[in-house]
């Protein structure tokens, strides 16, 4: 079963259950898989779809902690719960042990040793990482260990 499928399953289901608020952000992730549908003028694969409710998930992160900030815990909250049912649709999260395990793997694999080679380490770990880790995550943790 592809992602788009899994996602109109759950939308059934909480058509079903009466849920609006999973409802509406699952209609929110098929709403945009749409829209690069309509743009790309190709139906998008699971890496696809995954690299883009990865984005979505970094949008309303970044949505959360602007929110925080202006003090609006209610719309933060609202966020934070769109946040828990995108994730439902990605792969497993890597832990930060096995985070660091892929780095310094890719680190001795490419021979970097300072933080001039930083993005072609970042552009070997982008595909073995996408929609497991933040990259913003994995961006630290390089910095940490080129330094």
């Amino acid at each position: 079963m592809t992602l788009v499928e899994q996602l109109k399953d759950a939308m059934k289901v909480a058509m079903r259950a009466k849920d609006k608020a999973r409802l509406s952000t699952i209609r929110m992730a098929l709403a945009a898989i749409k829209q690069v549908e309509v743009d790309t003028q190709t139906t998008p694969d699971d890496a696809e779809v995954t690299k883009l409710v990865t984005k979505l998930v970094k949008q309303r992160r970044d949505s959360i902690k602007q929110y925080e900030e202006a003090g609006r815990q209610d719309l933060a909250d609202s966020e934070a719960a769109e946040v828990v049912v995108l994730q439902e649709f990605l792969p497993q999260q890597l832990t930060e042990a096995e985070l660091e395990a892929l780095i310094s793997k890719a680190v001795a694999d490419s021979g970097a040793s300072s933080m001039k080679d930083m993005g072609k380490v970042m552009g070997q770990l982008q595909s073995q990482v996408q929609g497991r880790a933040d990259m913003a995550v994995v961006s630290k943790i390089l910095k940490a260990q080129l330094v």
